[in-house]
Order: C-alpha cells, then structure tokens, then sequence
C-alpha cells in the first residue's frame, strides 16, 4: 500500500482530483506524460482502495467521470501539503541538485 501511495502517477492523480471530478480525457490531459495505459491502471489502483470513485453517466456515448472519496480527499491533505513544500522549494531543490552534479563531474 505504501508503494502504490507514494507511486508518481498516483500522487499526481490524488492532485488533480482534489479540485473536483473529471473525466478520463481531462484527466490524461491534467497529469502530463501519463500514457492512456498507466492512467487507467492507476485509476483501477486508486478505485480499488477506496479512495477514486468511478461513476457511469447513462449517456450516449457513456460518460464516465473520476472522482476522490471521503477517503481520498483525506488523503489529498497530506499530498497536497507535500505538493506545495516542492513548489516552494523547487529553486532551492534544482540549485542543489546542479551543485551535487558539479561537483560528481
């Protein structure tokens, strides 16, 4: 469970869907470079924990749309949290990273 939680596609999922449902498109849209394959096997990961909820719109074409549970939102906390320490840091992050590239050359 640890695993799939700190999964890259996972986090970025929980992310996205912490502003509102979406349908698959958007979603593949939203989290960049996620191909249609690892989209939905994350999605699939994330309904079978409880913390995606699937939902069918009896349209034509079916519509169906992604959205957090009560459990995930719980969960989209932390993730969110954590999401603004990186953006907060990511100048400090990428100066640190050349530094140690430099000096490794």
């Amino acid at each position: 469970m640890l695993a799939r939680l700190g999964d890259k596609w996972t986090v970025l999922v929980i992310m996205v869907l912490g502003s509102g449902p979406l349908r698959f498109s958007e979603l593949k849209r939203a989290v960049v470079g996620i191909s249609q394959r690892m989209l939905t096997l994350t999605l699939r990961a994330l309904e079978r924990d409880g913390l995606v909820q699937r939902t069918v719109h009896p349209t034509v074409p079916p519509s169906v749309e992604y959205a957090l549970t009560e459990l995930g939102l719980s969960f989209f906390e932390p993730i969110d949290a954590m999401g603004g320490w990186v953006f907060r840091n990511h100048d400090r992050i990428r100066a640190a990273r050349a530094a140690y590239d430099a000096r490794n050359e």
